[in-house]
């Protein structure tokens, strides 16, 4: 009898030792939870540490104890541990799940996107404790697709606005969108999750809502109902049409992935273990070098970093590139003995009259600030014959398949028509320029990975694809290119000087003196009037210009 009474001792306080560990949080959702038994623990139930064991008795217990299940495929874990309610029956999510259903095609892309990313994603999930249905957030979200970009100027797997990447440390500038890097959107993305569900209670569908809508409608949506002496869960609330969906599809993929035999979907199989391995590269570096010591191709260093908008990581961090575990190893043995001289390309530049340091970071694909940074410079001003150093891809520009820049021609075919590029003139807009070309706003900013309110700027390239089968499109295009190429008269107006003027015509202001027969410091008089002859080469090929593949 007290043989069997430690037994029973010794299983209950591993019971309870376990089941702490074990605990987790689980939604709190809109339907009631259901009444759970409760367990009083009296002294007399718990072994005491003066109660002697005997060895027999532990290793009849210790086979008692159910061993934790281990996984070699991702989904089968988040199958078994998805814990948000479904809500099948609701029509929202049932139209959602027969959709999915219908659809293998679409999951077996995204299954083949998400695999780069989705050990990383649900393991920042557990070290939150935080449910896994949220690693099939960026589903729904972007399709996990890390160039994914909305009308909206959202962007990357998390589908960061500008303003709450920005809330949430995400660095964006010419060399590098966090708003698209895989760690640093991830952990933002769960930082703002948690923020949320705090903020809603511990209601996560208030919480999924809020990521898509705001904070302020769904919060206004729940003080409204309040008011009317409605109920306040996600269901009853009105909310924009998008996210009314946006719940619902959540929860629909959760529920395909749950019981996929049922819907004859295949998930197929993604390896429980890490992807990738992130390695600190100390300093800026060309991309092109990444693959070649990575024996990546540049495709697979962009998919893996999407954060990277040009040929180069960004000079001021971070410093990190992801790469395959595979290849890890042997791409740190090649980049510690690479040469500094290897990592990035310098040219010497000598400053000509009229540049800018703007038209020289535009002529060399970089930017102000790094040109400032390497050349030492406090502010933008720089003189005639004095030298710059470059930094410059070791690639032609299609090399970089996947930089900004070339994302925004990628899936265009050439046969559609004929690519020119179009120099951003001030007081420009998309709206002009499309009247101006017989294209469409929407053409445009489609075209240049831009928003339709996208605020221009001066010397900015848009594409614009010429369709050769529209007769009206070759008409605008060879007006516009006889106007931007005859004789203008320019009159002077007050504050005006011949920098300006230049500027404002992307001319030298050389060219200005020469056209008007003017010595270099004559004051400009209000009224008076210049040519502005266009007809040069370097002027036609700032206004339209034909890009040669």
């Amino acid at each position: 009898m007290l043989y069997k009474t430690m037994v029973y001792k010794l299983i209950l306080m591993l019971f309870i030792i376990s089941g702490c560990t074990y605990i987790r949080k689980t939604e709190t959702t809109d339907s009631e939870i259901t009444n759970q038994e409760s367990v009083n623990i009296t002294e007399t139930n718990i072994l005491k540490p003066s109660d002697s064991i005997s060895p027999k008795v532990v290793e009849e217990v210790g086979n008692q104890i159910p061993k934790q299940k281990t996984y070699t495929d991702l989904w089968a874990m988040i199958q078994d541990e998805l814990i948000l309610e479904r809500n099948i029956n609701r029509k929202k999510v049932s139209d959602k799940i027969a959709w999915f259903a219908r659809n293998q095609e679409y999951v077996n892309r995204v299954v083949k996107r998400a695999e780069p990313y989705l050990f990383y994603i649900v393991t920042k999930l557990k070290e939150r404790d935080m449910p896994i249905d949220l690693a099939l957030l960026p589903i729904v979200e972007s399709a996990y697709q890390p160039f994914a970009y909305s009308p909206s100027r959202a962007s990357g797997i998390w589908q960061f606005i500008p303003a709450t990447g920005k809330r949430y440390g995400l660095k964006q500038n010419w060399w590098y969108d966090g708003r698209r890097d895989i760690i640093a959107s991830s952990n933002a993305a769960l930082d703002y999750l948690e923020a949320l569900h705090k903020r809603f209670n511990g209601n996560w569908f208030h919480a999924l809502a809020a990521y898509n809508a705001g904070e302020g409608n769904v919060e206004r949506a729940i003080k409204k109902n309040k008011k009317l002496g409605k109920k306040t869960d996600f269901w009853s609330l009105r909310l924009p049409s998008e996210t009314q969906g946006y719940v619902p599809s959540l929860l629909a993929i959760a529920e395909i992935l749950k019981n996929s035999n049922k819907y004859n979907i295949n998930f197929k199989s993604i390896k429980n273990s890490p992807y990738f391995e992130i390695i600190d590269v100390k300093s800026q570096i060309d991309l092109a070098t990444v693959s070649n010591i990575s024996d990546l191709s540049i495709d697979e260093i962009y998919i893996l970093n999407p954060g990277f908008n040009r040929w180069a990581t960004d000079p001021d961090g971070p410093h990190r590139i992801l790469i395959p575990i595979d290849k890890a190893k042997s791409f740190k043995e090649r980049l510690a003995v690479l040469k500094e001289s290897e990592r990035i390309v310098w040219k010497q530049h000598i400053i000509r009259k009229g540049e800018s340091l703007g038209v020289i970071a535009d002529r060399y694909k970089t930017s102000i600030s790094s040109l400032k940074r390497a050349n030492h410079l406090k502010n933008t001003m720089i003189r005639e014959g004095k030298s710059l150093l470059i930094p410059i891809a070791k690639k032609p520009n299609k090399f970089y398949s996947l930089s900004s820049e070339a994302r925004k021609f990628k899936g265009l075919k050439t046969s559609d028509g004929k690519r020119y590029v179009y120099i951003v003139k001030r007081g420009d807009n998309l709206w002009d320029i499309g009247r101006n070309y017989g294209i469409s706003v929407n053409q445009l900013a489609k075209w240049n990975g831009i928003s339709k309110k996208s605020f221009l700027r001066p010397k900015q390239k848009l594409t614009i694809w010429i369709n050769k089968d529209t007769k009206d499109q070759k008409d605008n295009v060879v007006q516009t290119v006889i106007h931007n190429q005859s004789t203008t008269e320019y009159t002077v107006k007050k504050g005006d000087s011949l920098w300006l003027i230049a500027r404002r015509f992307d001319i030298h202001v050389t060219d200005l003196l020469e056209w008007n027969n003017l010595k270099k410091n004559r004051y400009l008089k209000p009224g008076q009037t210049l040519k502005i002859n266009k007809d040069t080469k370097d002027q036609k090929d700032n206004v339209v210009q034909t890009v040669i593949h």
